[in-house]
């Protein structure tokens, strides 16, 4: 049985909310927030209480306590009312803005096949193991990104007040500059007089890209350029492909069809050349193609991956070789984000460093001349 998604309501369109910022998004300045690490706590600890013996309602009343938050609390409590007017609980979510079309069609299932509990382990695994990349990438490119800020800062206050301060004192006293010297001066006069334009700039750089990032074109953009970064582009690939492997697990424990399972989560992963090839593979599956066959046509894709579809088809066990494809994944990234700490970050400090040293030394060789001449 497959599910009719061109006919769910959607959400966007009245409200302009999307579904993949919230996804990435630990704060929502814009309504009540429900962050991934909330939903890891809420279904670990919903699957929890119903193992337990609780019934969904007593077990939704817990977890409204437990909430600290009043707009938390407000949100579970809706969902305990609409439960009590007889709703479903996968329809109390979908009346819910924080919760996915993702969240309800699995819920949906597990109250179908009585599988609710375990679905509920399912999607608190899932959220735990996005958490978990997220914290990896921030671990990984948090201290690069902080050295990067920091010796930035040291440029700019080095070439908005020390160098010319030295401008000054070879000026007062006509000492002849050696070429580096002339170089960095120019350097410092070029950023005294366009270091506003420069701000100006990126500012509208930063508007630009927030009025800009659901638009197709940006994320096409944006996909192009992050995917030629030395080792950062292939590290967001994995990390986008693990999730679309997670996803499908969770689906495929579901009972989720293949073909819903591929729409579904293509509206939660953004970025878009695995959108794109998503597209591609439904209308491949839709004329009767396999998802191996599917999957093949797409750079995306990893042979290795592509090799166990096939066999996972082969063998009717997609539940199982995506789970082991999801466990690779996520080894992977663990190795790469600290591969790239141990290379990016001694690369960036060299870098840097180096500028800073080219800065003093420029600044310091028409100081031994000086001193002959006052000498």
């Amino acid at each position: 049985m497959a599910f009719k998604l061109d006919n769910i309501p959607n959400k966007q369109s009245s409200k302009s909310f999307d579904i993949d910022s919230l996804l990435k998004k630990e704060v929502n300045l814009f309504g009540p927030s429900f962050s991934d690490k909330k939903k890891e706590a809420f279904y670990i600890e919903l699957k929890v209480l119903l193992e337990a013996g609780l019934t969904l309602k007593d077990a939704l009343v817990l977890l409204v306590n437990e909430q600290k938050k009043e707009a938390d609390k407000n949100l579970i409590s809706n969902m305990v009312s609409e439960l009590i007017e007889g709703k479903s609980f996968a329809e109390t979510i979908k009346n819910q803005s924080v919760f996915s079309e993702y969240e309800y069609y699995s819920l949906k299932i597990g109250e179908e096949t009585g599988t609710l509990q375990k679905i509920s382990q399912e999607l608190g695994e899932f959220y735990k193991r996005k958490n978990q990349q997220k914290r990896t990438i921030t671990s990984a490119l948090s201290y690069p990104v902080v050295v990067l800020f920091t010796a930035f800062l040291a440029i700019f206050f080095m070439l908005k007040f020390v160098v010319p301060m030295f401008a000054d004192i070879f000026k007062q006293h006509k000492v002849e500059l050696p070429w580096i010297t002339k170089m960095i001066l120019s350097l410092s006069d070029f950023f005294q007089a366009y270091y506003l334009v420069g701000l100006v700039l990126i500012a509208t750089l930063f508007i630009v890209i927030t009025l800009n990032k659901k638009k197709i074109w940006y994320k096409k953009f944006k996909a192009s350029f992050v995917v030629r970064i030395p080792f950062i582009g292939e590290f967001v690939r994995k990390v986008k492909i693990a999730q679309f492997t997670q996803a499908i697990t969770l689906l495929t424990n579901a009972k989720v069809p293949l073909l819903n399972g591929i729409q579904l989560t293509k509206k939660m992963i953004d970025y878009y050349p695995l959108q794109k090839a998503l597209v591609q593979i439904e209308e491949d599956i839709l004329i009767g193609k396999s998802l191996y066959e599917s999957l093949q046509p797409h750079k995306v894709f990893d042979s290795k991956m592509i090799s166990l579809v096939k066999v996972a088809e082969e063998t009717n066990q997609n539940e199982t070789i995506f789970q082991r494809l999801t466990d690779q994944y996520n080894q992977e990234i663990d190795y790469k984000s600290k591969m790239i700490s141990a290379t990016v970050e001694p690369f960036i400090i060299l870098i840097l460093g180096g500028i800073v040293a080219v800065i003093l030394i420029s600044m310091y060789l028409p100081m031994f001349k000086l001193s002959t001449v006052i000498g």
